[in-house]
């Protein structure tokens, strides 16, 4: 792989561990700004609801400019979004900054997706977006306990003060070693064309499969800390510790994504995915009824964070190669499909805390959204005849 795709995946670790890093935060942010904890919660939809409108709209705009550029203007937005909310008082005023961060977060993951594509192989697409997925992964595992941990000490600004200095050097080195136009190769598609893709009923499963697994995985990780505290009993001091766990089974289930679909024979994900998608499912239900026993709960953690990133990286590689006659726009359609998730999921489970069904019932909302990926796996499998 390309070293210039490492890059890429720093700055996708200071991205992801903003994304993410909330989880550990919304109830100090809730405290110090004066909101409730399901409020606090909207900054996680807010930021996806800027990946989902962002996405594409930058993948438009930037379609005939150089992709250093767009990435370089997308990285600096992003890190000046973070020092005016680690400095802001105001809850309204930090909303906006995670609206504006998520925008060029999404420019940049989009624009890095279809870069990090062109940078290698038809066949080893599914790989380099395993390699460029691989700095959320990380963040997972380092930059949200890390964030957890600053914020629990010092305070949750801290947090947003280390993504900015994460990301600076980030800007750095993309500036000075990522090719000007990795992207380059051919003649691009005319916007109408490539957007008639998504008028392909299995291009647009696999992106409703997206969603709804992100979905399912964010809903619950938005509020895992409260989860931890109040059902299972753990002290704040735990928190940093569960998110680590998750995040390694991130790392390994980003891991197994790349053997399976970052592979020429990428065909053998196929009839992985709809086992996943059931242990999933399993999963967030054993979840939901055992959070109560420390012990189980924790241990099921790492298995969740596994099967979530797996089966999800694993569709973003479907996306890419379902849409490969849309080279410009293939990484906005897999980022966008999977903030629509990440959208839907905090509001839904939000929408469950504030109804006064108690802190376990996020965790029974990602298990209903997996039931709904599976009635959609079925339904296309039934016409197709041929797994996702």
């Amino acid at each position: 792989m390309p070293f210039a795709l490492y890059l890429l995946g720093l700055a996708v670790f200071a991205q992801g561990t903003s994304e993410f890093m909330l989880a550990g935060l919304v109830p100090d942010i809730a405290r110090d700004l004066g909101v409730s904890v399901p409020t606090a919660g909207t900054l996680t939809s807010a930021f996806a609801v800027g990946m989902v409108v962002g996405a594409p709209a930058a993948a438009l705009l930037g379609r005939r400019r150089p992709s250093r550029q767009s990435l370089l203007v997308f990285l600096g937005v992003f890190l000046a979004a973070h020092v005016v909310g680690a400095l802001t008082s105001d809850f309204s005023v930090l909303l906006a900054t995670r609206v504006v961060a998520a925008l060029a977060n999404a420019g940049f993951l989009a624009v890095g997706l279809t870069a990090a594509t062109g940078m290698v192989a038809p066949d080893a697409k599914g790989r380099a977006t395993a390699v460029l997925l691989g700095g959320t992964t990380l963040a997972c595992v380092a930059g949200v306990p890390a964030g957890a941990a600053l914020g629990h000490m010092l305070g949750w600004r801290s947090a947003f003060w280390a993504v900015a200095l994460v990301s600076a050097p980030a800007l750095v080195a993309i500036a000075r070693s990522v090719p000007r136009d990795p992207a380059a190769g051919g003649p691009v598609p005319g916007a109408s064309a490539e957007l008639r893709a998504l008028r392909r009923p299995r291009l647009l499963s696999v992106l409703c499969l997206a969603a709804l697994v992100n979905g399912a995985t964010f809903c619950t990780f938005t509020y895992l800390a409260p989860l931890v505290t109040e059902v299972c009993g753990l002290g704040a001091g735990w928190v940093p510790g569960v998110l680590a766990l998750f995040g390694a089974g991130a790392f390994a289930g980003v891991t197994a994504a790349d053997r399976l679909a970052g592979r020429p024979a990428d065909r053998r994900a196929r009839p992985v995915l709809p086992l996943a998608g059931a242990a999933l499912l399993a999963g967030w239900t054993a979840l939901a009824l055992a959070a109560g026993r420390p012990g189980v709960a924790v241990a099921l953690v790492p298995v969740l964070g596994l099967l979530a990133f797996g089966v999800g990286s694993t569709l973003v590689a479907r996306v890419l190669y379902e849409a490969a006659d849309a080279p410009s726009l293939a990484g906005a359609f897999a980022t966008s499909a999977l903030n629509v998730g990440a959208t839907l999921g905090p509001v839904l489970g939000g929408a469950a805390l504030d109804g006064g069904f108690g802190h376990r019932s996020p965790v029974w909302v990602s298990a209903l959204l997996m039931a709904m990926a599976g009635l959609v796996a079925r339904r296309r499998t039934r016409r197709s005849e041929q797994p996702l």
